[in-house]
């Protein structure tokens, strides 16, 4: 089955105006609360449900709703407080693949999103039970109605039959329908968040009298810096606190406020977030640590139970620099500089160091949040916000962990196509890597998984917090780069070489100049000027010079950015020339980045003031100055690729591959590897091309299948199996260029005797043409999903680790990177004379194995190994699949975690 909502869990989502609600299974115990829920509709409503104001027809469908679960029919209810809000559900009625359809909404809630978010739920419930169709009845006077249908993003059709409409759907799961869940799942939201970010009353719970308390340091900064709107503290013991008004307990607060700021020990917290939540409270930062797991459970409950959005716990706040609110709900020690970068961390400590960089720079901040142990707000809300704040044009992540990656990766695609999304690439040593059950799973590690996630996703992911301030000050202060040539400048010899390795070892290029363009820079530098790249327009240059010799350069087609490098000289001393006015000065016509590279300042990075608009990034190291710009060419390069798709693919048997899941782990709870007949069967469901093989027993059986095999040579290839091989190369386990039955028996008897007892068979086939042996692979990551790895293949393809990787479902631009950015890519593309590979077929065996991990999340590890890539096709010579015991999870479901 799919997800919680068909096991008997509660989810919690979000309404179209950011309200909670709760999505469960009716249950024979609702039988009353339904009838209530049909006899509160009014008869007009009854009349557009059931097509005629019938007291029996409510009844019945309580009835219905309530029947204990069975295959093929499912009842969804929405509730809020006790009351419920809606029911969905679906009945096959014997067929298939089809289902009937129907949705009833709570008189007086039409318009928010509860009938669609119901309707959601079932399409995900429906395709895990391999129903493809849903077909409704409804009046064409039903505006509402047919308004949810196709509004859904899915595919619709409308028959019409006098007053009556027949609806069929389509529960296709394409990016339409990806899409439009995702704009449904933004509103509410950025709408959840508008209490938590833009509250307009504020209670501070748990400050103190004395100096030193987390709550008086609060409660100081919102008062100290301004908040435009209400400000009380909840304290039973004080009157007022830092002249703001002090009550005993929140119900006795004269207005209920939006946000409370809660921090009070944490055996305290879940009895404070229910007396915040009974209030009316819609949204809590806490800010305390050390919760145990009944607190966070009583925290979260309460949470969810009373629609309040949470931050933290054990967090630094949140700020909002809007002028109109001036919101400073932090305990860090100064406030955050108003600007335009949001932030969002999960560690307080760097969060107070992006908070003080990017003050310090003077690009200041829009909003933060320090999520803290991120029970509830995540890194995907942030990126919601700030692509609608209307203030945020730079976001910068640090954090440790992803709730929900593949609904993370859609949210920053969007939002990375029109500002730029960095982070920090945490964790890179961690000693996470699993121990190795075969060679896909032993190729796949965190890091790759989480460089595939950022990759994808067009995010910049950088090693370190200083990495990102440099990064981020380029991005911020300059056009992107078109492209990763870059020129050199400086006036001296020795830091242009600098420059130069750094740029080089960062992955750009230094072109050599045109020589109509070296002529032009002779005529404006002094003489003893070298101009190549870099360029070295010695110690005697003068402010006007740098500059002319700057616009030349800055003019030129065969350049995309520019690196100055300047050290202070003592002619420039005698001369009173400031060189760096030569980059400053008049640079609003200059579209392509220009960093300057100063060694001597006292800072890591500067922005060098320009106009009242403009300013230029400085770097002490020119290091740092090339990472900056390799970021800044890579962004680029991926903002001008097309937006990738998943593409179709014909010969899907989606259906008969969850059989063969099914089976296999009926027989075997505990999972493992698929016998080569079930590998087989379940690759031939997504069309992926395999060497024709025989399995045979016995040393006749052996023989008989050589001949029926045997290729245009005669020669023959014969694996031994046994149920967990993994190696078979290591276990010596494969007898290549057989010829002729002696050589066949000879073979299949040293099996027997070296593998006795444990070899259950052997698979014969013919040997294969010539070709480039190449890897593909599927790993199941139970926080991330499947990712596919593509590579180098044959018995070297660990040693030389020549892999790389993306999550699944892989689109079509997905696929170009995972074939073009192994080093062996050019074998692919006819190195060395040889013609190319048959590209369009690798690209459809990688497609068709993205779509099998994205099928079935049983898939815990698939391996083919080698692949035989050749001008005349791509054909798996090896496979193995392993399969485990898990429930399909939609990751794209609208819920709360």
């Amino acid at each position: 089955m799919t997800d919680d909502t068909i096991s008997g869990a509660r989810i919690h989502a979000l309404l179209a105006d950011g309200t909670t609600i709760c999505i469960r299974p009716a249950e024979p115990g609702d039988h009353e609360r339904l009838r209530g829920f049909y006899g509160e509709m009014s008869p007009e409503n009854l009349r557009l449900r059931f097509f005629a104001v019938s007291p029996s027809s409510a009844a019945l469908a309580a009835e219905r709703a309530c029947a204990p679960a069975c295959p093929g029919h499912r009842a969804l209810l929405a509730e809020a407080k006790g009351r419920v809000l809606g029911l969905a559900e679906y009945d096959t009625g014997g067929e298939k693949d089809a289902a009937e359809v129907a949705v009833a909404v709570a008189e007086g809630l039409h318009h928010r999103g509860v009938g669609t978010l119901l309707v959601e739920h079932l399409v995900s419930a429906a395709r895990a039970e391999g129903i493809t169709t849903f077909k409704a009845d409804a009046l064409s006077e039903n505006l509402d109605v047919l308004r949810l249908f196709t509004d859904l993003g899915l595919r619709t059709r409308r028959h019409f039959e006098g007053p009556d409409v027949r609806c069929t759907i389509a529960l296709d799961e394409d990016d339409a329908y990806l899409s439009a869940v995702e704009e449904r799942g933004r509103t509410a939201d950025v709408a959840s968040l508008e209490p938590l970010l833009r509250p307009n009353t504020i209670a501070v719970i748990g400050a103190g009298r004395r100096p030193g308390s987390v709550g008086r340091a609060i409660l100081h900064h919102l008062h100290a810096g301004g908040f435009t709107r209400r400000l009380f503290a909840v304290n039973p013991n004080a009157g007022s606190i830092l002249g703001v008004p002090c009550h005993p307990a929140v119900a006795a607060l004269p207005r209920v406020p939006d946000l409370a700021v809660v921090a009070v020990p944490a055996a305290a917290v879940p009895a404070t977030a229910e007396e915040c939540g009974k209030a009316g409270v819609r949204a809590l930062v806490v800010v305390t640590a050390g919760l145990d797991r009944a607190q966070a459970q009583n925290l979260m409950t309460a949470c969810r139970t009373y629609g309040m959005r949470l931050v933290g716990p054990n967090c630094l706040g949140i700020s909002n620099t809007d002028p109109d609110l001036r919101m400073d709900a932090t305990f860090a020690a100064d406030h955050p500089l108003p600007g335009t970068a949001g932030v969002a961390v999960q560690s307080g400590g760097v969060g107070i160091a992006l908070l003080d960089g990017l003050s310090r720079l003077g690009i200041g901040v829009s909003s933060f949040a320090s999520l803290g142990d991120k029970y509830d707000v995540s890194g995907n809300d942030m990126l919601q916000w700030w692509e609608s704040d209307g203030r945020t044009d730079l976001a910068l992540l640090h954090l440790e962990s992803f709730g929900n990656p593949r609904a993370f990766s859609r949210t920053a695609r969007r939002v990375t196509r029109r500002i730029p999304v960095l982070t920090v690439d945490a964790g890179r040593t961690e000693v996470g890597r699993r121990a190795a059950a075969s060679h896909t799973a032993a190729a796949a590690t965190p890091t790759m998984t989480r460089q595939a996630l950022f990759t994808q996703a067009g995010i910049t992911a950088t090693r370190s917090v200083g990495e990102l301030l440099e990064t981020a000050v380029l991005m911020h202060s300059q056009p992107l780069p078109v492209g990763a040539r870059v020129a050199i400048v400086a006036n001296a010899g020795g830091v242009g070489v600098l420059a130069a390795d750094a740029c080089v070892e960062a992955g750009l290029a230094l072109p050599p100049l045109p020589p109509d363009l070296i002529d032009d820079l002779l005529d404006v530098l002094p003489d003893g000027a070298t101009v190549g790249n870099p360029v070295d327009t010695t110690a005697a240059v003068s402010q006007d010079q740098l500059r002319d010799c700057l616009d030349r350069l800055l003019e030129s087609q065969d350049l995309d950015a520019m690196v100055v490098a300047l050290v202070p000289t003592a002619v420039a001393a005698a001369t009173g020339e400031d060189l760096t006015r030569a980059l400053t000065s008049d640079p609003a016509h200059r579209t392509r980045p220009v960093v300057a590279v100063r060694i001597e300042q006292d800072l890591p990075v500067k922005l060098l003031p320009a106009t009242a608009d403009r300013t230029i990034p400085s770097y002490a190291d020119p290091q740092a100055a090339a990472r900056a710009l390799t970021h800044a060419a890579r962004r680029a390069a991926w903002l001008s690729r097309p937006v990738g798709a998943v593409p179709p693919l014909s010969g899907i048997d989606t259906l008969h591959a969850h059989e063969i899941a099914d089976a296999y782990l009926t027989q075997h709870p505990d999972g493992g590897w698929l016998d080569p007949h079930a590998c087989t069967d379940l690759l031939a469901c997504y069309g992926i091309p395999q060497l024709p093989w025989t399995w045979a027993e016995t040393e006749d059986d052996a023989v008989i299948a050589a001949e029926r095999l045997r290729g245009p040579d005669g020669r023959i290839v014969m694996k031994a199996h046994w149920p967990g091989l993994l190696h078979k190369s290591e276990q010596h386990a494969v007898h290549l260029d057989l010829q002729g039955e002696s050589q066949v028996r000879a073979a299949f008897r040293d099996f027997e005797t070296r593998f006795a007892g444990l070899m259950t068979g052997v698979v014969v086939q013919p040997l294969a043409a010539r070709g480039t042996e190449l890897f593909a692979g599927v790993v199941q990551d139970e926080v991330f999903g499947p990712l596919v790895l593509f590579g180098l293949g044959g018995t070297a393809t660990e040693l030389l680790a020549d892999h790389a990787a993306r999550l699944a479902p892989l689109t079509d631009q997905d696929v170009h990177d995972l074939i073009t950015a192994p080093r062996c890519a050019p074998l692919l593309f006819g190195a060395h004379g040889a013609g190319p590979v048959d590209l369009e077929a690798l690209e459809q065996l990688l497609l068709r194995v993205s779509r099998m991990a994205s099928d079935l999340p049983q898939l815990a590890e698939a391996d083919f190994n080698p692949v035989l890539a050749a001008p005349g096709g791509v054909t798996v010579l090896d496979a193995r699949v392993r399969l485990l015991p898990r429930r399909p999870q939609d990751p794209y479901l609208r819920r709360l975690h």
